[in-house]
């Protein structure tokens, strides 16, 4: 609703007002000598009703100015001013704290000025207009009792809309707060399902990553593995026909075990069947069988690692192999050695893997190999270590990884 559309009901009251108080000072036996105090009187309570309901401080101000001039003119009492009621009850439903306190502080005091006021001027005007000449008569009767009740009774005219605003304002506050609360609520429902949704997306990714992840270490061991033993074929006789035999088993051997890694992989976890510690060591029997020499130890005493943990050094192992098959050099041993916890070792295993680099071969583009071995060690607690070093029989390459024995160590 527009301002102005606001503003319709207020000026429409505000007329009423102003009729009323213009029928009523044309129904004054004095009309002539009393129109211009009388008309300012209706003209400036309708004022005042019209604001009561957007500006309250306004319409009150306006009320004791009407009342001012009153007193400072002699200008008689109104019955079109018992709609100040209209006022007290704006100025407790919809104004400022200060004026709320004003309002309920005028009550009282308007009260003992209007009942002084008559007693000093009387009320014949208004006693007359209005029919209630006997009335004017009775008081007398009880003395000055009658000023006490009069106030009493003015105090009620206007208590009584006042209170009546101002339980309206502390309704209209309560369901504010109500409301709030529940937009409140219903925002932290939102953020709380914001949360999980988010936590699931990421959990999500997660997973892609480590399905991928776990595919490139598979089948870039097995596709290394391969490669290896197809390129020993070639330098086999012609008339070996026993060694080619074997060398193609292998590479067969190979591929099924790599086809059954990526199933493991794509398996759901519930469903997956458990990595052994024994399957590290098939790991480097499959590289043995590929045609490269592997010299393994072991230190310390093996120790049953959890499920997670047991993925962890699997995979990273395998890609410690499969680097050391592409990058390495054919004619020198690969290293692999397994240490236990023991007294330096705390907590982990250390697994390290050392290759003299094949200087000579084709320059293989870096992969993300080592990215992802970082990564799936520092997800478990553990490190990786990658270094070069020249060695007298050429320049080696060593990677060292710690993976905890235990769940939750670092």
């Amino acid at each position: 609703m527009t301002d102005g559309r606001r503003w319709l009901p207020d000026l429409g009251a505000g007329l009423v007002v102003l009729l009323l108080g213009l029928l009523e000072v044309a129904n004054r036996d004095d009309f002539m000598s009393t129109t211009n105090g009388l008309t300012v009187v209706a003209v400036g309570m309708a004022g005042a009703v019209t604001l009561s309901r957007h500006a309250p401080a306004a319409s009150l101000g306006l009320v004791w100015l009407i009342g001012v001039l009153q007193v400072v003119n002699g200008i008689e009492l109104m019955l079109v001013e018992l709609t100040i009621g209209v006022v007290a009850f704006g100025c407790a439903r919809w104004g400022s704290t200060l004026t709320v306190w004003v309002s309920v502080l005028s009550i009282p005091a308007a009260a003992v000025i209007a009942v002084v006021y008559v007693g000093i001027n009387g009320l014949d005007g208004i006693v007359e207009g209005a029919g209630f000449e006997q009335v004017i008569e009775d008081r007398y009767a009880y003395g000055d009792t009658w000023q006490v009740a009069a106030a009493v009774v003015g105090m009620a005219l206007l208590g009584v809309p006042w209170l009546a605003g101002l339980t309206l304002r502390f309704v209209a506050r309560a369901q504010a707060s109500r409301a709030s609360q529940e937009y409140a609520e219903e925002e932290a429902a939102q953020a709380v399902q914001e949360s999980e949704q988010a936590r699931e997306i990421a959990r999500l990714r997660e997973e892609q990553t480590r399905l991928a992840r776990d595919v490139h270490d598979v089948v870039g061991h097995s596709l290394a593995v391969i490669l290896a033993q197809a390129e020993s074929a070639q330098y086999l006789s012609d008339v070996d026909t026993q060694k080619l035999k074997v060398t193609m088993e292998n590479i067969a051997t190979s591929a099924r075990s790599s086809l059954q890694d990526v199933r493991q992989v794509l398996t759901p976890a519930d469903r997956a069947e458990p990595l052994r510690s024994a399957e590290l060591d098939e790991l480097i029997a499959g590289v043995r069988a590929s045609g490269h020499e592997v010299v393994s130890s072991e230190v310390g005493t093996v120790q049953p690692l959890p499920p997670e943990l047991e993925v962890v050094a699997f995979r990273v192992l395998q890609e410690m192999l499969t680097n050391a098959i592409r990058h390495g050099r054919r004619d020198e041993p690969v290293f692999v050695e397994r240490h236990w916890p023991d007294g330096s070792w705390v907590g982990e295993l250390r697994i390290e893997v050392r290759n003299v680099v094949d200087t000579d071969g084709e320059e293989t583009p870096p992969g993300q190999g080592l990215d992802g071995m970082r990564r799936r060690l520092e997800s478990v607690g553990g490190r990786l270590d990658v270094r070069r070093r020249a060695a007298t029989e050429g320049e080696t390459f060593t990677v060292t990884a710690w993976v905890p024995v235990r769940a939750g160590s670092s």
